[in-house]
């Protein structure tokens, strides 16, 4: 048995036994982020009680890890000294983001117990949009004056005091917190200690600025395998940081946030649970792409509708509308799919929109030519003993489909890899122009290829 394997059976004990007081001992040694998932399973007041049995770091690591309702019902509960102190010790992120959520009232009970630095820190944090750099970032670092020489800095720092994952990175400015570069703890441990700092610091480096998406800084912090970016205002000066933990949930929660935009489902305010949300709020989520995209492909039933004599003429063509209307809907949610992580990854931007449909282009019409190759040899295997009119024989019916099954594809290929540029270029998020959106546009075209090609070649009315 692995190590993980024996921590995750001391958490189901644990969890199992109904008593955790008698197993502070033990948690007091555990990450944080374990004792959260284990502390979950208690009853909020139950919670209350054990909480306090922890040290004021853990207490506030733990509860950051905890959601906004059983913060909330800790603030409301606790006594609200004890809670302040929790509060100080989480997260400056955690804790910005848990006072911005708060009414203002409930925002004015809290603050007369922070100390005076904590409670600057979170009204300026809070200040910012929760989905931009200032609405994401920490104040949990360390800085340090280009003027020091390597020992004062190292003092600076240990007065500082910033967590042990943040202290790789330490950010030189000047006296007016402008940054001017930064240097490592290894730069400052090797440097000899009365050589200044700006004769180590490195200056070229990247940043964000305040007011800038959340998932533009993950993704810098992602392209450049940084361990933390820092976040300047308008002045030039650090206002935080964004680690690189923060950029790998930003990127989780855009991910499934545009995974929930490509299958047509409307994206829900706040990270949801499947067992925990209401069969009321699936629905909800469900119910407007749905009934948008069914009175859509109303359009469809025109369409069959409209050629009712082409299709009692030759029945045969029946047979192959679900393989034409599934073809050209997997084709167009591939190409959109490519698309649209090329366009969220920064491979091409609208700029490159004619390169786009050019190579699509190319794509949809290899494609097309293979499954039209492929619809050959299928009309021929499954039709082979099929009752057609007189004037109709096998061969000129298979080319027929397989020449629309052609044109479907590469039509299918352009209209999912175009619509999301085009959407984007709209201003809107090229996510919502995906996979159902796609297949009901695609089912239209395809049917019409389908029938309009019928009707050309069999001269049916």
């Amino acid at each position: 048995m692995n190590d993980f394997e024996e921590k995750e059976l001391i958490k189901q004990d644990i969890i199992e036994s109904g008593n955790i007081k008698e197993y502070i001992s033990v948690m007091q040694k555990m990450p944080t982020v374990e004792v959260a998932e284990i502390l979950w399973e208690l009853k909020e007041e139950e919670l209350e009680e054990v909480l306090v049995l922890f040290t004021a770091d853990q207490q506030g690591e733990i509860i950051s890890d905890f959601d906004f309702e059983t913060k909330y019902w800790l603030f409301q509960h606790m006594d609200r000294r004890i809670f302040a102190e929790m509060f100080e010790h989480m997260h400056s992120s955690d804790r910005a983001d848990f006072y911005r959520e708060l009414e203002k009232q409930e925002q004015l009970l809290l603050l007369p117990y922070l100390t005076k630095t904590i409670r600057e820190d979170v009204i300026k944090l809070s200040t910012y949009e929760s989905d931009t750099a200032g609405g994401i970032m920490s104040t949990d670092f360390a800085t340090v004056l280009e003027s020091m020489t390597c020992a004062q800095a190292i003092d600076k720092v240990r007065k500082d005091a910033p967590s042990k994952k943040m202290i790789y990175y330490i950010y030189v400015v000047d006296q007016q917190m402008k940054m001017q570069g930064f240097v490592t703890l290894k730069n400052l441990i090797i440097s000899p200690p009365n050589q200044l700092v700006k004769d180590t610091l490195h200056k070229d480096y990247i940043y964000a600025r305040v007011e800038e998406d959340q998932e533009s800084v993950a993704n810098k912090i992602q392209k450049y395998d940084l361990v933390a970016i820092p976040i300047l205002n308008e002045y030039d000066q650090l206002a935080g940081i964004v680690t690189h933990d923060d950029a790998i949930e930003i990127i989780r929660a855009e991910a499934t946030e545009d995974m929930e935009k490509f299958m047509g489902l409307t994206p829900g305010d706040e990270e949801s649970d499947y067992l925990e949300d209401s069969v009321w709020t699936h629905y909800k989520r469900r119910i407007f792409w749905l009934i948008s995209l069914a009175a859509l492909s109303i359009f469809s039933g025109f369409i069959v509708h409209a050629y009712e004599d082409a299709l009692a003429a030759l029945i045969i063509l029946v047979l192959y509308m679900p393989m034409m209307a599934a073809t050209g809907g997997n084709t167009g949610s591939q190409a959109a799919t490519v698309v649209i992580t090329a366009l969220s990854l920064g491979q091409i931007t609208l700029k490159d929109w004619m390169k786009v449909v050019y190579k699509e282009l190319r794509i949809g019409l290899m494609l097309g030519i293979s499954l039209g190759c492929l619809t050959i040899l299928k009309v021929y295997v499954l039709s082979s003993n099929a009752d057609l009119p007189v004037m109709y024989n096998l061969f000129n019916v298979a080319l027929v489909i397989s020449l629309a099954m052609t044109v479907q594809v590469i039509t299918a290929t352009l209209i999912g890899s175009g619509l999301p540029i085009l959407v984007k270029n709209l201003g809107g998020d090229p996510t919502v122009a995906a996979s159902p959106a796609i297949t009901t546009i695609v089912d239209i075209t395809g049917l019409l290829i389908y029938f309009g090609m019928a009707t050309l070649f069999f001269d049916l009315q």
